[in-house]
């Protein structure tokens, strides 16, 4: 018998489903709202558990001496891939799959602000100032470079062309079609493809190469006028360089739901730069939108069937 410990805010009809779905195994409940896992989990349920749906610090896998299968709530998954972290024999899946609609709407919220003057207006609002502010953009005709072709950047690659984007290019590994993309170009093509942009958006996971890929050398490759956006992971854009450049005028603006470092600390220049519009990480939390939590319930409950029946996993990391 398998002890399944949920950390996903289920209600009572929720934890039934998973109930049915595997009615000899043992289910502890413990829901919680904090995506980060700081959760008190009894002592003794540490002890039981061979099955983690959720996420807990990673320096606490270690007190789980059963666990045999970890099925995080993240996409990303990089801090459980640091050597040491994930006992040895523990299988691991993410969440990949579940993010797609709130971080794709998030990321073209960002973008559609900046384009419109949203945050200029507002600050003229809290003035009681009634002034037209003059141009603002279209995603019409536009080229837009998203780094990524996974479940994300899918969804942002149809919402940009239903805007009317006029060509949607793809960074991944290879030169492979990925749907929804126009032309998909490996990583390393990347200066190539930055002055043709006119939004740069990234949905990267943390790596060798994709660590401090937004230098102040390739900012300023962007064209003057463009918009770079990031809800991957905030180490790849150097937000210090970035700061320097939106100051300097260059770049219509940067919209971030992540930041390297995060929190991004309240001296930072980031925060004061013109043009920048920053969200803290909210972009994919399950809390904020209920597709989210649903599709990491089917996600979980079919990778439970797999693992109880013998079948490969979706979405396995290790």
């Amino acid at each position: 018998m398998e002890t399944i410990l949920h950390l996903l805010p289920l209600t009572p009809a929720q934890q039934d489903r998973f109930r049915a779905a595997a009615p000899h195994e043992e289910h502890l409940f413990l829901p919680t709202n904090d995506r980060r896992g700081a959760v008190d989990i009894p002592p003794d349920w540490r002890a039981r558990a061979t099955i983690l749906m959720g996420f807990v610090p990673p320096e606490d896998l270690k007190t789980f001496p059963k666990l045999k299968w970890v099925q995080s709530w993240n996409a990303g998954v990089d801090p459980y891939l640091v050597p040491g972290v994930l006992p040895e024999g523990v299988l691991l899946t993410c969440a990949a799959g579940a993010y797609g609609p709130a971080v794709s709407e998030h990321l073209l919220a960002l973008l559609l602000a900046i384009y419109k003057r949203l945050p200029a207006y507002r600050d003229q609002q809290n003035t009681h100032t009634w002034t037209d502010l003059g141009h603002v953009r279209s995603l019409r005709n536009e080229t837009v470079l998203v780094g990524g072709t996974g479940d994300i950047s899918r969804h942002f690659a149809r919402l940009c062309r239903a805007l009317g984007a006029k060509t949607v290019l793809g960074l991944h590994r290879s030169h492979t079609p990925v749907e929804e993309f126009d032309q998909t170009f490996p990583l390393s093509e990347i200066d190539d493809l930055l002055p043709q942009a006119d939004v740069v958006a990234l949905v990267l996971p943390h790596n060798a190469d994709t660590a401090g890929l937004m230098d102040r050398r390739r900012l300023l490759l962007m064209k003057p006028d463009a918009v770079l956006l990031n809800a991957g992971r905030g180490s790849a854009v150097d937000c210090a360089a970035l700061a320097e450049v939106l100051s300097q005028g260059h770049l219509l603006g940067a919209g971030l739901d992540v930041t390297d470092p995060e929190p991004l600390p309240p001296d930072h220049p980031l925060w004061s730069a013109p043009g920048a519009l920053i969200t803290p990480h909210t972009a994919g939390g399950y809390n904020h939108m209920e597709v989210t939590l649903d599709q990491l319930q089917a996600l979980f409950l079919d990778n439970l069937n797999r693992f109880l029946s013998g079948q490969p996993l979706r979405s396995r990391m290790k």
